[in-house]
């Protein structure tokens, strides 16, 4: 117990410290090829940052512990939106862009849409409680629609004067260090909690939807309020939409879509219903004033405290 203390203590360190070098590397990279920050924050923050979910769910499912996929991804998705971006709007409110909320929003709300209905259908029908290999072909078709729409970002860059902090090589390496260290402090995060929680007799679904899901969001959570706290508004936003597009589509979509069904599955209708509430939300509150102001924060947190206290308590 001792130890896991202490390496909970030092992964939060190391990932305190990468979530600063890959805020700076990746804003860098985009000042220099003059690309828009928010599609780095959807692209190399996102995917970045998603990368401890990535590495649960494989290990997760070929252990046979399909809860723990599921888990991660669903909590993971909550927390990106209830935690972090309600936290985030403490230090300052987020503006939100036109275009984020014409398309990158909808686009999430699209995705979680999708898991629920699959995630519903896998609970109430003939396949009860199974999440199967067609389910996650479905999902990763979708995710498809996604890319095209990064695609056509790409192609258009941006003309704005900026004065560039790094040049070509330290941003990506800080961007690359900033990332290895972030996964790194996570995995001690990760690992240290579930062995703490395990010792004290906690269920495997109360796990997978508050630790790991926690652990696995810390990256998202450090990243974007490091971001906010800089004034990388396109960074922190886009690193929480781009992260539960990620989650979805390649952290759920591609292992159940290579290594087949996921059985027993335990999760309640509550737990669906948060997960396609928190986007709706973001999308109202953003549409209302073009930004996340603490207001707005206030009701995810609360939203966040009143979830988990039912599901710690049920």
């Amino acid at each position: 117990m001792i130890s896991s203390v202490i390496l909970l203590v030092i992964g939060f360190i190391i990932l305190i410290k990468g979530a600063d070098l890959f805020v700076d590397g990746a804003s860098s990279v985009a000042q220099n090829f003059k690309l828009s920050k928010m599609l780095i924050g959807l692209t190399i923050v996102s995917f970045g940052t998603s990368a401890p979910e990535f590495a649960v769910s494989i290990t997760s499912i070929l252990s046979g512990k399909g809860d723990i996929v599921l888990g991660n991804v669903v909590g993971s998705n909550i927390l990106n939106i209830l935690l972090i971006l309600g936290v985030s709007s403490m230090f300052h409110f987020l503006r939100v862009k036109n275009s984020t909320i014409k398309k990158e929003i909808p686009i999430t709300i699209l995705m979680t849409a999708v898991l629920f209905v699959l995630m519903n259908d896998s609970l109430i029908n003939e396949t009860k409680n199974t999440f199967t290999r067609a389910d996650g072909i479905i999902i990763i078709l979708f995710f498809c629609v996604f890319v095209y729409y990064l695609i056509s970002m790409m192609r258009n860059k941006v003309d704005e004067e900026t004065t560039i902090k790094y040049g070509v090589l330290k941003s990506i390496i800080l961007t690359v260090v900033g990332i290895a260290c972030i996964i790194i402090g996570s995995d001690f995060v990760v690992n240290s909690a579930t062995e703490i929680a395990t010792i004290l007799g906690i269920s495997e679904r109360i796990i997978s939807l508050t630790i790991v899901a926690l652990g696995t969001s810390l990256p998202e959570l450090v990243t974007s309020v490091v971001a906010t706290k800089k004034g990388e508004y396109d960074i922190a936003i886009g690193n929480v939409v781009g992260s539960n597009i990620f989650n979805i589509g390649i952290v759920l979509g591609v292992p159940v879509a290579i290594f087949g069904t996921i059985h027993n599955i335990s999760f309640q209708f509550i737990d669906l219903i948060v997960m396609l509430l928190c986007p709706i939300l973001l999308y109202f509150f953003s549409r209302k004033d073009q930004k996340i102001g603490k207001k707005s924060g206030l009701i995810f947190l609360s939203i966040f405290v009143l979830y988990y206290g039912y599901i710690i308590l049920n």
